[in-house]
């Protein structure tokens, strides 16, 4: 017992409490220097690949799930504890001091920092009165002679009792952005959504035919989600956005300038209205889209090459499909597309389905040709300048039947190794060319268009957590500001007069408190400023 009272006197001392928001911060900082599964798992694969037994041992630290990881968790709550633990006695204690009247008069003024003392002709009643008038805005108590030390009249004053409350204040807020933010964990969520949208940057890309909307009214309409443990897929804030165009902006180095998308959104009733009637936004890496408690950023983009296959019965399938940066430079591509037939072409759904056509390669927005031959594709700019496509392509079963997940950037190798797909040609088409295969069925490449990809973030804790990073704030400034001052005035009578002696104190910050004390002295004895006489003739014992 005698042990666990030590380690809970330990935890909820202030010292602790500032140790461990140190190591809160020190524990944050791989968080912004390493990938994060929850920001993008792909970029943390990546880099696992490239680093191998660094970035293992990085992976078993939980390096890449910083913030979900237990000793960062661990640390949240020791110090949300300790917080707790410092702000309640603090607390208790300052009501106390603000119940309780100021202290008495000490026996010995002459031995604080500030003391002055002279005789004036005025009785004592009336230098009471004075004294009351000059404190009136600062927390008094008076002491009859019984109870004084010395025996004589003294008036106790007190101000800046609002700095501790700043203080406590400045550490609820703290404690407030702490619980909201782990609130906001449970009641919470994201997601991700691609869409493939009208190039606002090259007149070569494709015309997309295909939906550029969004709407926010069903979890299923995501491409990806997150959501909290509070959160169950219901209760979602109705909105729908129109992706109009995606524009991107390079230097001649190939560094990105600026990327933007027009959108056109509505919220709530109005997603039923024509959405030529809907607000307009132009949405920018650093600008989302506030709506109510979500916000929609624009989280990244790539190309989606368009290909038309034409069946030798002269019909024809047409995709435009999302292809994943490989290289973020130049945006080298990589992705796969799947072909069915048209209905009717085979007796049955065998036949079919072992005619199902699939395609596998790189795209390339600007085409740098290498190699021996000049086969090898590459790209040399990220913008799309002159368009090339290096694909295999398959014949056979693309698994588009089974009813299994399947990546939407690679083909099934178990197919490929089964025999199920066949290789059956590979070859460079840039924009506009195509090859006919041995059965005569013709594959085109059209161009391509760009994709956006979007982030859906809702987080019911910002405006709480505002508030509580204001309040936080403005608690420091007022705990910088406001300063504890204490003063007492001892009046004995001397003749016809009064003896009039004078002490203060500074609780905190003492600078400034001498001139300040001067003043009030000078104010109670009716004297001139200190800048109004050329030799102060004050007794004043520092």
């Amino acid at each position: 017992m005698k042990y666990l009272l030590k380690s809970w006197r330990w935890l909820t001392s202030m010292r602790t409490a500032l140790a461990l928001l140190f190591l809160l911060a020190a524990a944050a900082i791989p968080g912004s220097l390493l990938p994060q599964r929850q920001l993008n798992e792909t970029n943390v694969r990546e880099f696992i690949a490239a680093n191998g037994r660094v970035a293992e041992i990085y992976d078993r630290l939980q390096l890449f799930d910083v913030f979900s990881s237990w000793w960062f968790q661990a640390i949240f709550m020791l110090l949300t504890i300790s917080l707790i633990g410092c702000i309640i006695p603090r607390s208790l204690d300052h009501y106390r001091q603000w119940r309780a009247q100021p202290t008495r008069a000490p026996k010995f003024l002459n031995k604080l920092p500030h003391h002055a003392s002279a005789s004036t002709d005025r009785p004592v009643e009336q230098m009471q009165l004075s004294a009351r008038e000059l404190l009136s805005k600062w927390r008094v108590a008076e002491y009859s002679g019984d109870k004084d030390r010395v025996g004589a009249w003294s008036l106790s004053a007190e101000r800046g009792y609002a700095r501790e409350l700043a203080n406590l204040i400045f550490h609820i807020g703290l404690v407030a952005i702490l619980a909201f933010t782990a609130l906001s964990k449970f009641l919470s969520y994201e997601g991700m959504v691609i869409v493939v949208t009208q190039s606002g940057s090259y007149d070569q890309a494709v015309e997309v035919d295909q939906s550029t909307e969004f709407c926010n009214t069903s979890t299923s309409n995501y491409d990806s989600f997150r959501a909290g443990a509070f959160f169950d897929g219901t209760g979602l804030n109705p909105f729908c956005f129109i992706a109009h165009d995606f524009t991107a902006e390079y230097l001649p180095s190939g560094q990105a300038e600026m990327f933007s998308s027009r959108l056109s959104y509505a919220e709530g009733a109005d997603i039923t209205t024509d959405p030529s009637e809907w607000k307009t936004y132009d949405l920018k890496v650093n600008s989302p889209l506030r709506l109510s408690t979500d916000r929609v950023y624009l989280q990244g983009h790539g190309y989606a090459p368009t290909i038309t296959v034409e069946w030798p019965n002269g019909e024809t399938r047409t995709q435009t499909w999302q292809f994943q940066p490989t290289e973020q430079i130049t945006f080298l591509s990589s992705g796969a597309m799947r072909f069915d037939p048209p209905a009717g072409m085979y007796p049955d759904l065998y036949e079919r389905r072992q005619h199902q056509i699939a395609l596998q390669g790189l795209f390339a927005p600007t085409a740098a040709w290498t190699g021996e031959e000049g086969k090898l594709l590459s790209s040399s700019f990220p913008a799309m300048l002159d368009p090339a496509l290096a694909i295999d392509i398959y014949r056979g079963d693309a698994g588009l039947d089974t009813g299994t997940a399947q990546s939407i950037f690679a083909l099934d190798n178990s197919l490929i190794h089964s025999g199920q797909l066949q290789k059956i040609e590979r070859v460079n088409l840039e924009q506009g060319e195509s090859i006919t295969l041995d059965d005569g069925t013709k594959v085109t490449f059209n161009g391509a268009s760009e994709f956006a990809n979007y982030q859906i973030s809702h987080n019911p804790m910002q405006l709480p957590m505002l508030l509580s990073a204001l309040s936080m704030l403005l608690a420091l400034v007022a705990s910088l500001v406001i300063k504890r001052r204490r003063v007492w005035v001892r009046l004995s009578p001397a003749g016809t007069g009064t003896l009039v002696e004078m002490g203060g104190l500074s609780r905190t910050d003492a600078a400034g408190w001498g001139p300040e004390f001067d003043s009030l002295y000078r104010q109670l004895m009716e004297l001139p400023p200190a800048e109004e006489v050329e030799e102060d003739a004050l007794w004043v014992d520092d």
